[in-house]
């Protein structure tokens, strides 16, 4: 079956909130906030084995695109659940069963469903992947910088010249936009000229020659 296209009463649904180009790899964790869903009516009150098809939606969905959402759509439901379509119908109308809380919204014209708490963890956990990101990137620029001084004070700038942050940062730009690749004297030589010629380093080079 097609995805359900978005009708003039639909448009009042509200926006998937995350990108359809995102994507959790396989080794992106997701929180189980394990507390959080012993004290929730769902778990108390849901029968045992409704539970067991909740929690494996909210597994699936993190397969979908977008992520963290699931399709519209009945006969898609029941083929992930392995049931038949007429029991998706029933699950649909009952308060405690396993699309408990699961409400539609719209994601690049299709109408799909979200789950208010799967959409946080979900954020959660591209979140904390970004961040994991950012800190290795972090550490690349912390030892690229640490190599250019390094090689800086081999061709003769003092290290005072070199803890100058603006300076070092001057020069790594340079050195990024004009030699690609492995950097070896002949960069750091040139970087050097450069800044000269630029008087990036004021009344004085330190005394390199």
């Amino acid at each position: 079956m097609k995805p359900a296209r978005l009708s003039v009463v639909d448009q009042e649904l509200p926006e998937y909130p995350i990108s359809r180009e995102e994507r959790l790899d396989g080794n992106s964790f997701v929180k189980w906030h394990t507390g959080r869903w012993l004290s929730s009516k769902t778990f108390k009150l849901m029968p045992w084995d409704m539970q067991g098809m909740a929690r494996a939606l909210f597994d699936l969905c993190q397969t979908e695109s977008p992520v963290g959402s699931l399709p519209d759509d009945n006969e898609e439901l029941a083929f992930m659940l392995r049931v038949d379509v007429r029991s998706v119908r029933e699950f649909r109308g009952l308060e405690f069963g396993p699309l408990r809380n699961w409400v539609c919204c719209v994601s690049d014209g299709e109408v799909r469903l979200m789950h208010p708490v799967v959409v946080d963890v979900i954020r959660d956990a591209l979140d904390r992947r970004a961040l994991s990101v950012l800190s290795s990137e972090q550490k690349a620029v912390a030892v690229r910088l640490d190599r250019l001084r390094k090689a800086l004070v081999a061709e003769g700038l003092t290290a005072d010249v070199t803890e100058d942050p603006v300076l070092i940062d001057r020069m790594d730009d340079w050195l990024r936009a004009n030699h690609k690749g492995n950097r070896g004297r002949s960069a750091y030589r040139s970087v050097i000229l450069h800044a000269s010629r630029q008087r990036w380093f004021g009344a004085s080079i330190g005394g390199a020659g």
